[in-house]
């Protein structure tokens, strides 16, 4: 740790007196120009300011399902047509000094607008954002499938060797009849062991 200090400081001396003769003898070449212009990599970069907000596109994409959920169920049908129809029967029944909206409804119609216009974009990006998972869900099951085949194909083989090795093998049935063969054999000698004697001489 001590060398790593010593040489940092000693770095930030030499730049130092790289600074101090480009101030004095103007900009100079070579290797002194790459050590200024060099990007430090063990310091975090400076915060820029930008001009546009910033905002979190996963929290965005978020609220605009929600706000697309609430678009298409019932309750927000209900109380659009609740709000609407109070809106029509203040500004035709109640006083001339209370109504905002005379009877053609102009602001009505802006506000009905205005609310299009931004609920259409929202369900858009809640669409594109449900396509996005849906491609990751086949993809994934895509994988699985594929998964699944070669699974199955090894269990294949493994099944089909066990038969081969099998076909090889002294099976209880085989094992069975060759017991009674030999029985049968060993009845008829001691049925008839003077016929065997004399055929044998």
């Amino acid at each position: 740790m001590a060398e790593a200090a010593a040489e940092r400081v000693e770095r930030s001396s030499f730049e130092r007196g790289e600074r101090a003769k480009a101030a004095q003898f103007g900009p100079s070449t070579g290797s002194s120009a790459l050590t200024r212009s060099r990007v430090r990599l063990d310091l975090p970069r400076s915060a820029r300011r930008r001009l546009l907000p910033e905002y979190d596109p996963e929290a965005f994409g978020r609220l605009s399902e929600r706000v697309a959920r609430f678009l298409g169920t019932g309750r927000f049908i209900v109380w659009m047509t609740v709000v609407i129809i109070v809106w029509v029967l203040w500004n035709i029944f109640a006083p001339d000094g209370m109504r905002w909206d005379e009877y053609p409804f102009i602001f009505l119609t802006l506000m009905l607008s205005l609310q299009a216009s931004y609920a259409a974009p929202l369900i858009l990006l809640a669409q594109n954002r449900q396509d996005d998972r849906d491609r990751v869900n086949l993809e994934q099951d895509r994988k699985q499938n594929e998964r699944s085949i070669a699974d199955t194909e090894y269990l294949t083989r493994e099944i089909a060797a066990l038969r081969m090795g099998l076909g090889e093998v002294a099976t209880r049935d085989w094992i069975r009849s060759e017991f009674q063969d030999l029985i049968k054999e060993m009845d008829e000698r001691r049925l008839f062991p003077q016929e065997r004697d004399e055929g044998d001489r």
